[in-house]
């Protein structure tokens, strides 16, 4: 199952708080649909009704069901960078 990293997890809580205050709030990973296999971060205020949800430390990731198989055995984590953009990187679990 995919897991988030301490970095990623404060990044998508403040991302969420930042679009409203529904505790329903997460980002969604789906996938692009023109077979480069690219991930689409969407901020969302609920999951989808098929959507896989993984929580960790209070943020919440909604997986659409195309994207399971592939971040199953990954791990989200985020960059910051001085002015404040963010960059999310998904790497192999730690071993």
């Amino acid at each position: 199952m995919l897991t988030l990293t301490d970095t990623a997890a404060q990044v998508i809580r403040d991302i969420s708080a930042q679009v409203t205050d529904s505790p329903e709030t997460g980002v969604r990973i789906s996938s692009e649909h023109d077979g480069t296999g690219s991930l689409v971060l969407s901020v969302v205020e609920h999951p989808e009704a098929a959507d896989q949800v993984v929580e960790s430390e209070g943020a919440r990731i909604f997986l659409d069901p195309q994207v399971v198989d592939m971040l199953d055995d990954k791990s989200l984590d985020a960059d910051v960078d001085e002015g404040g953009g963010v960059a999310f990187l998904v790497t192999e679990q730690p071993r």
